[in-house]
């Protein structure tokens, strides 16, 4: 098994073979036995590596997450109108991997809901800090994404 290691500081001189080794190297970490998943979550989940691959890091987290609350819905959702919190809470995963799923949907709800979009200064004057920032929380969501597709596994 290949070390997973942290992407550069800027992913965009990776290439894509070399995002694709991290997300195999994610795989062999946590995947032991066997899992089954809906069609559906498979989709998604195929949809947000692509995005990670292609360096599309926005769109691989928005993806990831809607992965994550996929499974969890199809895991033990006690009826379609608990929130993604309601179904983290609710979903009988070890403590540290909820806090750090509250930390992803946290991260991806500041990109989701806007408040004031004309508010730009911060990512006009400094767009190289956010797109580290994405790198990093991609690279997170992708880790968490397949510690939740893979947490109940059967030999």
């Amino acid at each position: 098994m290949k070390p997973l290691r942290r992407l550069t500081k800027n992913a965009l001189q990776e290439t894509p073979e070399m995002r694709w080794d991290l997300l195999n190297a994610l795989d062999d970490e946590f995947l032991k036995g066997g899992v089954i998943i809906s069609e559906w979550c498979a989709f998604i989940v195929r949809s947000a590596d692509a995005a990670f691959v292609a360096g599309a890091f926005l769109a691989s987290i928005l993806t990831a997450v809607a992965g994550i609350e996929t499974y969890l819905r199809s895991e033990g959702s006690r009826g379609s109108r608990q929130t993604f919190a309601q179904l983290i809470d609710e979903s009988g995963l070890r403590q540290p991997h909820i806090v750090e799923l509250h930390v992803l949907r946290q991260y991806r709800n500041r990109w989701v809901h806007v408040n004031d979009p004309w508010d730009d200064s911060a990512l006009l004057d400094n767009p190289e800090e956010h797109e580290e920032k994405l790198e990093e929380m991609a690279l997170f969501a992708s880790r968490l994404l397949r510690q939740t597709i893979y947490s109940h596994q059967f030999v």
